[in-house]
């Protein structure tokens, strides 16, 4: 631990919190990338907080990690006090809490959050959420909605259990809709500002800036195509097979390669250039994974690989 540079910390927005720039993404052990067991879970999650990544981003659809996290607090291996809890209310479908597998439409009313919220807290054995997503809604419409999924959120917010509200999710107008409204807090954008795109500083980064709406985002590494992986390999076992990015983000690789560059170091570096990001989540499946993001998080990248990087990708 001794060699670890420290994590650099940002300001989230107007919630005023202060975030590790890599929050960990709990989906990291969550089993949908690789057994991790209790024991494990509870080992990383202590070893995030003793390095500084105290911040935990957290979902139902993660695979089991809610629990796992709940483990850890109840067990006392970390207070609640050293952590920041961001979590989810997911709207996918119809299934149950808006899971990915169902039919039809998420329940986007008032009455499903506050269940939602109360079950959560009792999984993690805490009594209140730092921030609480309203996460891939298919209609924004509904989640603005008198006695929609907002107001859910506003009224856990009378109550207590939740500090600040916002939206996780990819269209860029619902971005737009849901800051204009005035009573968000915190947003989590992804696959859109990063070495592959941009387009994230069109519209999204702007205006969350002129509202002072804390942006955390999503995606910094494209699911792992931008972390120095072979690419070559990867692709040939089918990873990313559906994926529109994989040709850009094989070029970057191949770069990467031929200028001894490290790839994930850039990647975040090029993220944390734009200072109206504040956090970029990233899932760790152990500790060397964990230690890998906080070295390409806190060490930046020379001017003059920029320069070649710019001379070569514009």
């Amino acid at each position: 631990m001794s060699d670890l540079p420290a994590v650099p910390r940002r300001r989230l927005g107007r919630t005023e919190l202060s975030i590790p720039v890599v929050p960990f993404g709990t989906q990291g052990f969550g089993n949908n990338f690789g057994p991790v067991s209790d024991e494990e879970a509870v080992e990383l999650i202590r070893h995030a907080v003793d390095l500084g990544v105290n911040h935990f981003d957290c979902a139902r659809c993660y695979g089991d990690s809610l629990r796992k996290l709940g483990v850890a607090l109840k067990q006392g291996a970390v207070g609640r006090e050293e952590v920041i809890i961001t979590g989810r209310l997911c709207c996918h479908s119809s299934a149950e809490w808006g899971g990915y597998r169902g039919d039809g439409p998420a329940d986007y009313s008032a009455e499903r959050v506050i269940r939602d919220v109360g079950d959560q807290l009792e999984i993690l054995g805490t009594d209140h959420f730092d921030g609480m997503l309203i996460h891939d809604p298919g209609d924004m419409e509904p989640t603005l909605a008198q006695g929609g999924t907002l107001a859910g959120v506003l009224e856990c917010k009378e109550r207590g259990w939740v500090n600040f509200a916002g939206y996780g999710m990819r269209p860029h107008d619902f971005h737009l809709k849901a800051i204009a409204t005035g009573d968000i807090d915190l947003i989590l954008c992804f696959s859109d500002y990063n070495l592959l795109r941009q387009t994230a500083a069109d519209d999204i980064l702007p205006a969350a800036a002129a509202a002072d709406i804390g942006v955390m985002n999503g995606w910094s590494i494209m699911r792992g195509m931008l972390t120095g992986v072979n690419m070559d390999e990867a692709i040939a076992n089918g990873r990313w097979r559906r994926s529109d990015d994989v040709d850009g983000a094989r070029e970057r690789w191949a770069w990467c390669q031929e200028e001894g560059v490290d790839l994930l170091q850039l990647a975040l570096q090029f993220c944390l250039k734009d200072e109206r990001i504040a956090g970029n989540n990233i899932g760790s499946l152990n500790k060397e994974q964990l230690e890998a993001n906080i070295r390409a998080a806190a060490t930046p990248v020379a001017d003059e690989v920029w320069e070649k990087y710019h001379a070569r990708f514009g």
